[in-house]
């Protein structure tokens, strides 16, 4: 099963806001504080193209920011991943 990494950084609101939803559909994930490791904030810009946070994967695929996280959710989309 794949899972869910958020790419996050520790003052970041809509990292929060996704996290909150995560926890409250008790959904895991990994989080990964791009701003304490740059090395992997790069790796993350050369793979999605994205510069801001969050990011977020489902195994190798890109979800997007919050509003695509919370639009998978809105949609009933979100709990069949």
């Amino acid at each position: 099963m794949a899972t869910i990494t958020l790419y996050t950084t520790p003052t970041c609101g809509f990292c929060r806001q996704a996290k909150q939803l995560l926890e409250s559909l008790n959904i895991p994930y990994t989080e990964v504080d791009v701003l304490a490791n740059p090395e992997i904030r790069d790796e993350m810009i050369a793979k999605t193209g994205h510069m801001t946070v969050p990011i977020i994967m489902h195994g190798d695929e890109l979800i997007g920011g919050y509003d695509a996280l919370k639009k998978l959710h809105d949609e009933g989309k979100l709990t069949a991943l």
